[in-house]
């Protein structure tokens, strides 16, 4: 095959473990992205198809790290320190049988990000930063469970905040949902991202080009890179089985960020606006995709 994968026999077992014959089986599917490869377009490789088993893999790790997000959004607030949502992430996430992702990946040192106003993304947690009233912040929760990954965040806004923050919030999480408006089964993923930043820009925000979303599963971050800064019709086709996340970070101000911190980690907008992200997990189906973390 065009990546290197054996060619099947028509009466073989398929690749994909479902026990069937590959006539019976994927056949149909493989022809499909041979045919657009050798057409010049870019598609994924088998080892980035996720199969049955691994999709129901990624559903149990994703519902643990979908319940560990509700489990702070019962508790965020006023006066509540990012080491008090680290802690809560950390435990609800052991309680239930699985591992923090973030914690010691490439040296983070903590259970989950913690993301506040002009912090684009991978802030640390920490007993000296104290919520307050008028923040916005993600909170970004990564799980393993059974070798398998799942990633989401989202954004809270503490207490009453100005309608400039509430409205960024709402934008992002507007963007997202064009996003995975333009996910179809065959399709380009460059179309998702252009719809995000059109989305997005056209309501006065930029969106940030160095971070976007990527490929997930089997590990933490795997390919496709997913931009948000894209053309219509461009990047990886989105085959059914391509899992992915959508994770625009969207600006008040202008898109060039700020990654000196001597931590290492914690990215802020150059111009020290607000930003704003939220992230869910897909993936991609015959008929569409199903959104497996949020």
């Amino acid at each position: 095959m065009f990546d290197g994968m054996p060619d099947y026999g028509r009466n073989d077992e398929c690749w994909c473990g479902s026990g069937k014959k590959y006539k019976k089986c994927h056949i149909d599917f493989d022809q499909k992205l041979e045919d657009l490869y050798w057409q010049g377009l870019e598609v994924p490789t088998h080892d980035m198809i996720k199969t049955a088993a691994d999709i129901e893999g990624v559903r149990k790790s994703a519902a643990i790290n979908v319940g560990a997000l509700d489990y702070v959004a019962e508790r965020i607030g006023p006066g509540v320190s990012t080491a008090d949502i680290d802690r809560w992430v950390h435990e609800y996430t052991v309680a239930h049988g699985a591992i923090p992702a973030p914690l010691d990946y490439e040296g983070f040192p903590k259970s989950c990000c913690t993301s506040i106003n002009e912090v684009v993304c991978h802030g640390i947690p920490s007993e000296d930063e104290v919520l307050k009233e008028g923040d916005i912040i993600n909170v970004d929760v990564s799980t393993i469970l059974d070798d398998y990954f799942s990633d989401s965040s989202r954004m809270f806004c503490i207490g009453e905040v100005s309608k400039e923050r509430a409205d960024l919030v709402r934008v992002t999480k507007e963007a997202v949902e064009a996003g995975l408006a333009a996910v179809k089964p065959w399709g380009r993923l460059g179309d998702v991202g252009a719809a995000v930043n059109k989305y997005a820009t056209e309501r006065g925000y930029s969106v940030v080009r160095e971070f976007g979303g990527h490929g997930i599963g089997i590990e933490f971050h795997e390919d496709p890179f997913v931009s948000f800064c894209t053309e219509p019709g461009t990047g990886m086709v989105m085959a059914p089985g391509s899992m992915f996340t959508i994770e625009p970070m969207i600006n008040i101000g202008g898109q060039e960020i700020d990654m000196t911190d001597p931590n290492g980690w914690t990215v802020r907008t150059a111009d020290r606006s607000d930003t704003a992200q939220w992230e869910v997990q897909i993936v991609v189906t015959e008929d569409g995709y199903e959104l497996l973390a949020w």
